[in-house]
């Protein structure tokens, strides 16, 4: 499968689907990290399944709340002036240190300049700071803007916080994934990864949050629901 819609400039290759190219992660994963080091992290998305919390998150029909973020340049970003021209994608992630949130990254950026033509925004939303942000933007040759959500502020409007569990906690630590420095704060939340389309209106189009971080909506899923055409034999 080939996204056609935008130049294929930078690094990054992989035009695959994304549930292909996670599963090669999750093969890779279960391969190579030791089994108590995985047992953690499904236990930590097993006790958020527990939970719910993916089904306190807002759902479709629902009203986004508005928000005015900085962007990975400090540049505020407003949700107003964004509907005031199209609709709106947020795509809400961890942050750099997660491979997870890196690939959907990189598979976004393939529709991303077809999601800006078809009159749509296109925006990632992390508790990361501004540096991270800008960090990863540019590692990556990212086309799109990435908001930073200091507090998880918004994504606690959205449903979405979660305090990583001390077991987690003291795993990450070990692996170098310091979420205080990155995130700029101690709390140890963040959010689970899901994405919204937004309509001009505000009301809420299209809602996919999951506890599990390694689930994510293919782009062309994305495409659909913000109503931009696509080649059909790209599915």
């Amino acid at each position: 499968m080939k996204w056609r819609s935008l130049q294929e400039s930078g690094s990054y290759g992989d035009i695959r689907p994304l549930r292909e190219i996670f599963a090669e992660r999750k093969e890779l994963i279960a391969r190579y990290v030791p089994a108590d080091v995985q047992a953690v992290h499904a236990r930590a998305v097993a006790s958020l399944k527990a939970d719910g919390l993916a089904a306190k998150a807002l759902k479709v029909g629902a009203q986004s709340p508005g928000f005015e973020l900085p962007d990975h340049n400090g540049k505020p970003v407003s949700s107003a002036d964004l509907l005031s021209r199209g609709r709106l994608v947020l795509c809400f992630i961890r942050g750099r240190w997660c491979p997870f949130c890196v690939g959907q990254m990189e598979a976004m950026n393939y529709v991303a300049a077809e999601i800006e033509a078809g009159g749509a925004s296109l925006l990632a939303v992390s508790p990361q700071t501004e540096k991270q942000s800008f960090f990863m933007r540019d590692q990556h040759r990212l086309a799109f803007s990435l908001l930073v959500d200091a507090g998880n502020r918004l994504a606690r409007q959205f449903g979405l916080v979660y305090r990583v569990p001390d077991e987690q906690q003291g795993l990450y630590r070990s692996t170098f994934v310091n979420l205080p420095f990155a995130n700029g704060d101690p709390s140890w939340e963040l959010p689970i990864p899901a994405t919204f389309v937004i309509d001009r209106d505000g009301s809420i189009l299209f809602a996919l949050a999951n506890e599990d971080y390694t689930d994510r909506p293919e782009p062309l899923e994305i495409l659909s629901a913000v109503g931009c055409a696509s080649d059909p034999a790209l599915g």
